[in-house]
Order: structure tokens, then C-alpha cells, then sequence
């Protein structure tokens, strides 16, 4: 079974260098989004949610720094620095303004994918008590990110897992539609509930024992959806939305 693949968000204006890391993140499975400026980069890291972004610090329109700020306001994504600035002034300031590593040019591929996956298994155990999210029957695992229905494996596709990964980082807690649709989408389909609706049907046909009376994906009528950790013992009827 191949696993959803963690989405990296590449930041560079030179595009020999963003081929390169193009070529190592997909190498290790990896999804990989570019951009060549911040005006660009911002945009991608709103609508698209990356699960990691590398980020290089000159930018023609915007400092890397001010990059950094901008989605710090609103994002605990993990950032990696790209920068050929080694002194420690800068990494101390970067790093107290939210960057998660700071890697100086000229790097190695294997050095900056094992910080890589560093960052993002920190993220992930801070994000929750524990990186393995378990509603009933259910168990994910935001970071190796496989998910298992009663100790088997379960084939989500992209943005199946990407619906069930933002309800398991919020288990038990309703998460609305507006930001279901953030998460997941960009451009128009943000707007569009129904792409939503839909979604959730596919996911609680495999997540489910009996996907019209749902337990695990539940709708809050008129708000979102939840990922239920506490069960009673008799099912409890679901309207289907």
C-alpha cells in the first residue's frame, strides 16, 4: 500500500536550484510545489497547505524573513531556512522568529531531507499528545501517515487523507466547513460545499461499517464535521449530509 505523500513547498528564485531540491524531495516521495518569488509562495502556502515549506531568504520582491513572518501569523507549518549566510546572528534571529532549521549553501540533499523529516515528525508529535490519533476502530498516523480500519491498512487517496488528517489533528473537536475547504482546496472549489459533501461520502465509504449511520466521521448540521473519539455503545443514527 503506498501512503499519501507529505507535500513540500519549495521558495527559490533560481530554478537550478529548486530542480535540484525538486529532484531529491520527489527521489524520497515527496509532493513538490514551487515558486520563484514570495508574492507566489504566499499564495501557494494559503490555499494549497503544504505539509513542509524550504524556504531561501533572497527573494526578488520580499525578504525571506518577512516570508517567514508573514505565514508565522497564521501557520505553525514547518519552515526550513535556505540561506548562504552562516553567521550565528542570523540562525539565532531566524530561528527565535519561528524557523523550525536553518541550512546554509552549499548543502547536501541527504542532509537537508533528514532535517526535513525531522521537522516534520517535531511538528506532528506537537500537534497532538501522541502522533498516532485513535478513534475507535480508527487509527492514524499523522507521521508516517498510514491509516489502519481494525489493524488493516485502508488506501485513502491525496485528499481523502488530507480530510481525515485536518479532523485527526482536531479529534473530538467540530472543524467547520470554511476551514475544511481551506484545508483542502484552492481556487474556486473553496467556495463549493458540495465538493465537501461529496468527499466525506467517499471517505465514510472507507472508514465506515455502515456509512449512512456513521460513528467515526460525524456531521454537525449546518457547522462541519468532527471525528468522533468517544462511542456509545448502541450506534447512534447520523444525518448523512
Amino acid at each position: 500500500m503506498s501512503k499519501p505523500a507529505n507535500v513540500v513547498l519549495l521558495i527559490d528564485d533560481e530554478p537550478k536550484i529548486r530542480r535540484f531540491l525538486r529532484a531529491g524531495f520527489e527521489l524520497n516521495g515527496f509532493v513538490v510545489l514551487e515558486a520563484e518569488n514570495a508574492t507566489e509562495a504566499l499564495k501557494i502556502a494559503t490555499f494549497s497547505a503544504p505539509d513542509l515549506i524550504v524556504l531561501d531568504l533572497a527573494l526578488p520582491d520580499l525578504h525571506g524573513a518577512e516570508v517567514l513572518e508573514r505565514i508565522r501569523a497564521w501557520s505553525n507549518i514547518p519552515i526550513i531556512i535556505l540561506s548562504v549566510a552562516a553567521g550565528e546572528d542570523d540562525k539565532v534571529r531566524l530561528l527565535q522568529a519561528g524557523a523550525d532549521d536553518y541550512v546554509v549553501k552549499p548543502f547536501g540533499m541527504a542532509e537537508l531531507l533528514a532535517r526535513s523529516e525531522a521537522a516534520l515528525r517535531r511538528y506532528f508529535k506537537s500537534a497532538t499528545e501522541n502522533p498516532v490519533v485513535v478513534a475507535g476502530p480508527l487509527s492514524v498516523d499523522l507521521v508516517t501517515r498510514t491509516v489502519s480500519l481494525n489493524q488493516s491498512l485502508v488506501r485513502l487517496t491525496r485528499k481523502e487523507y488530507r480530510l481525515l488528517h485536518v479532523l485527526a489533528m482536531h479529534v473530538g473537536l467540530v472543524v467547520t466547513h470554511d476551514q475544511l475547504l481551506k484545508d483542502i482546496w484552492s481556487g474556486n472549489q473553496r467556495d463549493n460545499i458540495q465538493y465537501l459533501r461529496i468527499l466525506v461520502r467517499k471517505l465514510r465509504q472507507k472508514i465506515e461499517s455502515d456509512p449512512n449511520q456513521p460513528r467515526l466521521l460525524i456531521t454537525e448540521s449546518g457547522v462541519g464535521y468532527r471525528l468522533q473519539n468517544r462511542f456509545d455503545p448502541v450506534p447512534v443514527a447520523d444525518r448523512v449530509s
